[in-house]
């Protein structure tokens, strides 16, 4: 007898991690395992994969979410420094809980129609987002911004802790989404208010997020103030707990490679938001992997990536980068890249290999990665905890056509009188 909410899919492909692939008719479990089916199973759906793809789906592990709200642009070409002082603190200082959930529905829908089905996300008003993930069928690890300066959610970093010990304290295994405490950075955040934060995650064994070496200017004014380099100086300070997620972590030496090792860290790879913003590093691949850091993939936010949350695109930027910067066209093949991108996922993304970008699918049918990480492909179906949040590529938990209507009535409020 198989489960309620199990999936069947006739005639189909199916990688799973490691690109081990699977032919025939599958079975989709709750619980995010699959298996061989015989045909005669109980199943909640039966349905015809001959023309579909099953991956994992995407796991997103540095986002802004609400950042959709200003995103597309309305920064191009700004350094990194005027695009937060100029553009993105002064605009955040007006954020609201309803243009928060505005702009998380809206990377809710986008995450959805572009297979992702998680992400680590560091934004104001934590609860709001939380509640638009929840809503939506989707996964989140969802960190309430903590700072010493451009906390507009907030009077200051206690008041901010304060509430995410109340929002961790609901943490439960089961639920969709859980809670973090997204320390802003090394540069915002005074070494009382990060010794404040570890010390409540290690309280409520909960995950701390913060932005690491993201330039050569933070780790040469990190290095002036305190004599170390940004790793070196929260490892001094004992701000690390296991499973800390340390995003872009590009200008950082091997020791400090090692220290995140040491620490249990989970480092995020930012290639897309690196770039556009022109740090001028991405995070060493092979250095990582050398020393056995966990290491993920993320977009960063909508406003500085390159413009949205697609997984797929930054598992192809990752592999182009990796391979330039180090002179190595052996670096993240399609297999190696698709794992970085979907690690740790449980759930199901499901593709059409009736887009064109998908063909051909080669002499022996071995094509289906290398086309999805370097070409792309429609989402059609989507799967969380058995659930499906996307069928026949039409998005069933969030209306997508009163988001982008809302949304762009939002922005033309939002940025009344702003050049």
């Amino acid at each position: 007898m198989t489960d309620a909410t199990t999936v069947r899919y006739r005639n189909t492909v199916l990688y799973d991690h490691g690109g081990k692939k699977v032919t025939g008719d599958v079975l989709l479990h709750q619980d995010g395992t699959w298996s061989a089916s015989n045909g005669d199973e109980d199943v909640a759906e039966d349905l015809d994969g001959s023309q579909r793809l099953i991956t994992r789906s995407f796991q997103n592990w540095h986002t802004h979410l609400a950042m959709q709200l200003n995103a597309r642009d309305f920064s191009d070409g700004y350094p990194l420094h005027r695009w937060l002082n100029e553009a993105i603190f002064p605009t955040e200082a007006r954020i609201t809980p309803d243009y928060v959930r505005m702009g998380s529905r809206c990377a809710a829908a986008e995450m959805i129609r572009t297979g992702s089905t998680f992400a680590a996300d560091m934004y104001f008003f934590p609860s709001v987002t939380g509640d638009v993930l929840t809503e939506a069928g989707i996964r989140g690890l969802v960190g309430g911004p903590v700072s010493d300066a451009a906390l507009p959610s907030h009077d200051d970093a206690a008041s901010a802790l304060s509430e995410l010990d109340g929002l961790m304290a609901t943490n439960n295994e089961s639920d969709l989404v859980q809670y973090a405490i997204a320390t802003h950075s090394v540069y915002l955040c005074s070494e009382d208010t990060l010794r404040r934060a570890s010390e409540l995650a290690e309280k409520r064994q909960s995950r701390l997020h913060i932005h690491v070496s993201e330039t050569r200017k933070e780790i040469a004014d990190c290095h002036e103030r305190t004599g170390k380099y940004p790793v070196e100086y929260l490892d001094s300070i004992d701000f690390f707990q296991p499973g800390t997620i340390c995003a872009h972590a590009s200008w950082v030496k091997k020791n400090e490679i090692r220290l995140l090792k040491q620490h249990d860290a989970t480092a995020v790879h930012c290639p897309s938001s690196n770039m556009k913003l022109a740090c001028g590093g991405t995070l060493s691949l092979p250095a990582y992997m050398e020393a056995g850091v966990d290491v993920r993939l993320g977009t960063d936010g909508a406003a500085s990536s390159g413009n949205g949350l697609n997984m797929q695109a930054e598992a192809r930027l990752a592999s182009l980068v990796q391979r330039h910067d180090h002179w190595d066209p052996t670096i993240l093949p399609a297999v190696d890249a698709m794992d970085l991108a979907t690690k740790g996922s449980k759930d199901w993304a499901v593709w059409d290999l009736n887009d064109v970008r998908m063909r051909p699918r080669g002499r022996s049918d071995n094509r289906h990665l290398a086309n999805l990480v370097f070409n792309g492909a429609e989402c059609l179906d989507l799967w969380v905890n058995g659930q499906a949040v996307r069928r026949d590529g039409t998005t069933l938990t969030l209306d997508e056509m009163s988001i982008l209507d809302e949304i762009d009535g939002a922005v033309a409020t939002y940025y009344e009188g702003v050049e």
